[in-house]
């Protein structure tokens, strides 16, 4: 492979790492909050999204500047810094990535009804099945960046045409996003953990050392990688916001039971609901893909025939989910364990990478920047704050 085939093979990783990180955070569930959220801040949202936008990156930052310096994974140097911490970590991770599978499964069952009218449990099973072909392919890595970047620019452009159609107020929402009527602080902590919670923010790190780009050689393109991630997941929201916002400035009430759906059909009629479909459908799948990859290189640590079968263990992974669902549907009990533990995973993994950042055995003669620390503790406190409060909440759901 000559020089330029090799610089172009490197730019698709490194592309497709900050793609998989974003359509991994575009789930159902980011659409969701989105489309609410924005109903009921309406243009004052902006500002919500504007501050999300730079917790996330100095969260994202910190964790992959880190992880390229040291060439280990997040629950590796969580071990690092207390041995035995990754071990929890990891099992919290799977978790939830099993329980997130579940319902991005049951989104995209949704998705394919709405696109075809078949039955949601048929369309969850042919979801699992395109997503387990990914990972029987001989260059799994390689199809995920595909897939990664093509649905997820197809999601972009979908809904930037609804958001054009629906006609929001740009200037209003400018304004706003400056100078806000409202400010909703646990909006902003809720926008963080669902676009770099849980497992979200370590997909593209981790995918990074599997394709050999870590060390601090490499810091400068990687932590380019990082922030597009982050401004790809950001673009979706901010156009999402405006389809959203253009609707419910026209009197629009959208329906509790499928908000997002309200918007697409409003916005554009019956081809708005199918495209809704798509965009649902997209944004399970680059989820599922994304969950089950990242998940799984969490449980690395436990042998090495993990690596070693990795790319089987996901499909088992993905199989898993698609049969819960079939079999139980989305086990509430599950989803708000699961939902209350990933609120406590990014400030344990983020606050422990803080502190590897600053101890040379883990990184050497690496320095990390001052304001980069600032902003991560920034972040791990607010969304330590909202994951107690999710505990709190949640936990006795599951003796009612």
């Amino acid at each position: 492979m000559d020089t330029k085939q090799q610089q172009s093979k490197r730019w698709s990783i490194l592309l497709g790492a900050a793609f998989l990180m974003a359509t991994s955070a575009i789930g159902p569930g980011f659409l969701t909050q989105t489309t609410v959220f924005t109903e009921q801040l309406l243009a004052s949202f902006g500002f919500v999204i504007l501050i999300s936008i730079l917790l996330d990156i100095g969260a994202q930052m910190n964790i992959w500047r880190v992880i390229c310096v040291t060439k280990k994974r997040g629950q590796d140097l969580a071990n690092d810094v207390l041995p035995g911490l990754g071990y929890f970590v990891a099992v919290a991770v799977s978790l939830g990535g099993l329980a997130f599978n579940i319902g991005n499964l049951g989104g995209a069952g949704l998705g394919v009804r709405v696109l075809f009218g078949w039955d949601a449990k048929w369309g969850a099973g042919i979801t699992a099945l395109l997503a387990v072909g990914i990972f029987l392919s001989r260059e799994a890595g390689v199809a995920m960046d595909r897939i990664a970047r093509w649905l997820g620019g197809l999601m972009i452009l979908l809904t930037a045409y609804v958001a054009l159609v629906s006609q929001p107020p740009v200037g209003e929402a400018v304004l706003r996003t400056f100078s806000p009527d409202k400010v909703d602080v646990m909006s902003i902590i809720t926008l963080v953990g669902g676009t770099v919670g849980g497992y979200i923010t370590f997909a593209g790190g981790h995918r990074l050392l599997d394709a050999g780009i870590s060390g601090k050689e490499n810091l400068k393109e990687v932590t380019r990688s990082s922030v597009s991630g982050i401004l790809v997941a950001s673009v979706m929201r901010v156009i999402l916001f405006l389809a959203v916002l253009g609707v419910v400035m026209q009197g629009v009430k959208l329906n509790p039971s499928n908000p997002m759906a309200t918007v697409f059909h409003s916005a554009a009629g019956p081809i708005g609901l199918k495209l809704f479909g798509l965009v649902l459908w997209s944004a399970s799948l680059t989820s599922v893909v994304g969950a089950a990859y990242t998940s799984v290189t969490f449980l690395r640590s436990f042998s090495k025939k993990v690596e070693v079968h990795q790319s089987k263990i996901v499909i088992a992974f993905i199989l898993i989910s698609a049969l819960i669902l079939m079999v139980l549907g989305e086990p509430v009990q599950l989803l708000i364990l699961a939902g209350a533990l990933n609120g406590l995973i990014l400030p344990v993994t983020l606050g422990t990478i803080l502190i590897a950042a600053h101890r040379p055995r883990i990184v050497g003669d690496y320095k990390h920047p001052v304001w980069l620390t600032v902003f991560g503790a920034v972040v791990a406190l607010g969304t330590a704050y909202l994951g107690v409060l999710t505990l709190t909440e949640k936990i006795p759901q599951l003796f009612t």
